[in-house]
């Protein structure tokens, strides 16, 4: 039964009605929902006013932080001239000058770009890009995707399928076959090479290369690779991984795809993270601070050679969302790319990426931090139990300290971040890319009082 009251009851709306994502339900029996209504800057108001430091820009999305007039003011034109037509062999000319305006962003000859309505989406479209590409260019067994263990890339049921995180697969089982996972390049708990970043690299990489060997490098066909790797906290690549594994990919005739949907657009400091680190990927997928938020937006971003069979004959990529590349949308993430430039968000980031990092190595002099690693505005903190042996905590004790205590704490204490129990215990940090050191020192602050509360609980 719906009823549109003027004044309605929010609380009691939100729990019969909304279904709230990745969210325990069971927790808003006895609790109030968190009623976000408002944003400013790199912050964020509830319903009762309290302000909030949106640590995680949303869900690393609001690069330029909230309450853009400009961007507003460039959707709401694009709208009255056309809300809305699919990009189903017609084209309409924001989404023709965002794609050029991406193209002419991305590393070597990444020209095709294909828009969808978010990252997922951005993800299923690689795999299937990549298999059908292969198909069409008689190698119709290459199929199979590596991708590194509890890695996150999606949950569709393809890219959940290319997810490395066991818990996230099983409600969903049997998924999509023929993926298959890799090491992640987690140094603090190297199994070995701990010590020497370059050899632990050259190791992490060259997993890829025996995955596809077990497999048959005849029935691989795209390695999936984040930057730097979120879920864990926040993994960045040893020095030389990214090389060894395009020449790895070269040698085995398998597409590298960078799975850029949380590095892309200023994250690191690039507009890509294949240029922050120096490598040259086949495909790449993004979304989220693309238009900062502002409106749904992904896309698959191609090479030329993967375009090239579909320009000839009846080749068709039989793919497509209704919503993909929407006219508002493109017009949002225009705007928000010329807000990019004429600020200097780029610049910005890798001006106070080290400020932002000695900050946060503050907090490792509390003993439950364990490690603090990232780059540019993107850093996981990991909890231990015990500095000296690296111990973590016990699913029961993760359980009461990331659930039961720290993420409504942090949220309390003012900070709006993620405490996460996918891998090791880690906080997790992503804020809008407009933060300085003012910001920097406020995310400190409030970490090292909870944190410091949550090691006395223990």
């Amino acid at each position: 039964m719906s009823s549109h009251p003027q004044t309605p009851d929010l609380q009691a709306a939100a729990r019969d009605n909304l279904w709230m994502h990745f969210t325990r339900m069971s927790t808003y029996q006895d609790h109030e929902v968190p009623v976000i209504v408002r944003g400013e800057g790199p912050y964020v108001y509830d319903a009762q006013g309290r302000r909030y430091l949106d640590g995680l820009a949303g869900l690393f999305v609001s690069q330029l932080g909230h309450g853009r007039t400009d961007i507003v003011e460039a959707m709401s034109k694009q709208a009255s001239e056309l809300a809305f037509f699919p990009l189903w062999s017609y084209a309409h000319p924001a989404a023709i000058k965002l794609s050029e305006r991406i193209a002419s962003m991305t590393p070597g000859d990444l020209n095709r770009v294909f828009f969808t309505t978010g990252g997922g989406e951005a993800v299923e479209s690689a795999w299937k890009l990549a298999k059908n590409y292969f198909k069409v260019t008689g190698r119709p067994y290459k199929h199979k995707v590596i991708s590194r263990a509890i890695a996150y890339h999606g949950t569709t049921q393809g890219a959940l399928s290319i997810t490395g995180l066991p818990p996230l697969k099983a409600p969903f089982e049997p998924l999509v076959p023929s993926t298959f996972r890799v090491p992640n390049t987690n140094i603090y708990r190297a199994p070995l090479h701990g010590d020497d970043p370059e050899a632990f690299g050259r190791w992490a990489a060259d997993q890829v290369a025996v995955a596809i060997e077990n497999e048959g490098p005849e029935t691989v066909a795209a390695v999936f690779l984040e930057p730097v790797q979120n879920s864990g906290g926040c993994f960045p690549p040893p020095p030389g991984y990214f090389q060894r594994v395009r020449e790895i990919c070269d040698e085995y005739d398998v597409l590298l795809v960078s799975d850029e949907v949380i590095c892309a657009f200023g994250r690191l400091g690039e507009y890509f993270g294949a240029t922050r680190y120096g490598y040259q990927p086949d495909i790449i997928t993004c979304a989220k601070g693309l238009t900062s938020g502002y409106a749904p937006l992904g896309a698959m971003i191609a090479s030329d050679r993967l375009m090239e069979p579909f320009l000839e004959g009846h080749e068709t990529f039989l793919h497509g969302y209704t919503f993909g590349g929407h006219p508002v949308s493109a017009a949002a993430a225009l705007a928000n790319l010329d807000a990019f430039e004429r600020e200097g968000i780029n610049a910005h980031v890798r001006d106070n990426e080290g400020a932002f990092r000695a900050t946060l190595e503050r907090l490792t002099d509390l003993p439950i931090v364990g490690d603090v690693r990232g780059d540019g505005y993107f850093y996981g903190i990991e909890l231990v139990k015990d500095k000296a042996t690296k111990e973590t905590f016990s699913d029961d004790e993760a359980e009461r300290l990331l659930r039961g205590f720290l993420s409504k704490a942090l949220f309390e204490g003012g900070l709006y971040c993620r405490a996460d129990d996918r891998g090791d215990p880690v906080i997790q940090l992503s804020p809008p890319l407009i933060c300085d050191q003012q910001h920097f020192d406020e995310i400190e602050e409030i970490l090292r009082k909870v944190l410091t509360q949550a090691w006395q609980l223990l």
